[in-house]
């Protein structure tokens, strides 16, 4: 467990010193969507596994007694995506000012737990270069 706990941090640490640091020679502009360098955000990915030994109204219900449709998002972080993902639960990707984090980590650990398992992971929007990719390997 805190080997997987470091890892997270290590994790976590080098996406925000990714977004907070422009990459050596790095004059263009950020794709559409993407996280500017240096505005103080990163992407955070969620994934809410349902606890699958609930019914999705037990899982609502132990929801809205813990306050989760209130406290979360917090106010402030932007909803970049919510998506519903089959058998496995939502997945939410968040755009979270960096001295935020441990906001939205509590949110989740006070109003999520025992309707969701929660897995974290900082993400980067690729879109825009993985279409360059293609466009290059294609020629």
């Amino acid at each position: 467990m805190r080997r997987m706990a470091r890892l997270i941090h290590v994790t976590l640490v080098a996406s925000l010193l990714h977004f907070a640091l422009p990459a050596r020679g790095q004059n263009a502009a950020p794709p559409p969507g993407a996280t500017p360098a240096g505005d103080g955000t990163f992407l955070l990915t969620i994934f809410l596994k349902h606890d699958e030994s609930k019914t999705l109204p037990q899982i609502n219900q132990q929801l809205k007694e813990q306050g989760y449709f209130k406290q979360f998002p917090p106010p402030g972080v932007e909803v970049v995506s919510w998506y519903v993902m089959m058998g496995i639960g939502q997945v939410v990707t968040l755009r979270v000012p960096a001295d935020r984090l441990r906001e939205v980590n509590r949110a989740i650990e006070s109003t999520a737990w025992g309707g969701y398992r929660t897995e974290f992971y900082p993400t980067y929007d690729y879109n825009a270069a993985a279409q360059k990719l293609r466009e290059e390997m294609n020629k």
